[in-house]
């Protein structure tokens, strides 16, 4: 059996509080989950609840208190090399135009000038801006912003795509335009894909299977629903058929509760 592209075992996370020296915070417990080569996973949950912090584990960024973390069968041991991370906050360098932007990770790398440029002009064309990479990220749009971070991601050609909210600050119908396109490169690809939403949506939507956590602390799995919707899928039309609204009110169903504990938990926070 081929090994999954994400392993995570028993993973628990426990952090020092900063608002209260000597306590300890437990962000995610005893959390099994896996992520096959080729398939796309989603993870939603209450915010606060760990979701990030997991997507951090398998970038290799956070070190599990316990747990352990494998990548295609091998422990990972610092920071995950065959994963590309596409952040929620901006990750374009002010300083620098689309085009190099996109370069930057292969010249990091010590690909030559001329290949990489010729990599990332092609990434540019394959995210519609082709005629836009002399453009600073002061002059792109957030859509189109977005589109150059998905580019510099997938211009390293990682195994593993990790994306933590990467439409949340989009309007509407750039976020569902900025949906397809990562289905259609996804298809193309087909490159493992762990991906945290708060919205249930685009979780479905997407993905062929989706992954419960509890509200905090001590987050953990409350579900696990495959997504048995056929692909190719346009993230607006599958919206208003029977199978998705099915499966929605399924996982709201599990999700409801622990959406209300964690919204109680940030007022009392507040």
């Amino acid at each position: 059996m081929t090994s999954p592209a994400i392993d995570l075992q028993g993973v628990s996370c426990t952090f020092i509080s900063k608002d209260k020296p000597g306590q300890r915070y437990t962000a995610v417990q005893n959390v099994t989950l896996t992520v096959g080569a080729g398939e796309f996973v989603s993870v939603v949950g209450p915010t606060g609840c760990g979701k990030s912090t997991l997507l951090n584990v398998a970038a290799g960024l956070l070190a599990p208190s316990t747990g352990s973390v494998q990548v295609f069968g091998q422990p990972l041991r610092g920071i995950n090399t065959r994963a590309g991370y596409m952040f929620q906050t901006e990750s374009l360098m002010p300083w620098r135009t689309a085009l190099d932007n996109v370069m930057a990770g292969l010249s990091f790398r010590g690909t030559p000038e001329a290949q990489a440029r010729a990599q990332a002009e092609d990434w540019l064309r394959r995210v519609g801006l082709g005629s836009f990479g002399d453009r600073y990220p002061h002059q792109m749009s957030g859509g189109m912003r977005k589109r150059a971070s998905l580019a510099q991601t997938l211009v390293l050609d990682p195994d593993i795509i990790l994306m933590d909210e990467p439409f949340s600050a989009l309007d509407i119908q750039t976020r569902q335009l900025m949906e397809n396109e990562v289905l259609d490169l996804w298809t193309a690809k087909k490159k493992a894909v762990l991906f945290i939403t708060h919205d249930l949506d685009e979780a479905i939507a997407m993905s062929d299977r989706v992954v419960v956590l509890s509200a905090g602390p001590a987050s953990h799995p409350i579900g696990e629903f495959a997504i048995d919707i056929p692909r190719p899928r346009d993230v607006a039309e599958i919206k208003t058929s029977a199978r998705f609204v099915e499966l929605h009110a399924a996982i709201w169903a599990v999700m409801r509760e622990e959406v209300l504990k964690g919204y109680q938990q940030q007022l009392k926070a507040a």
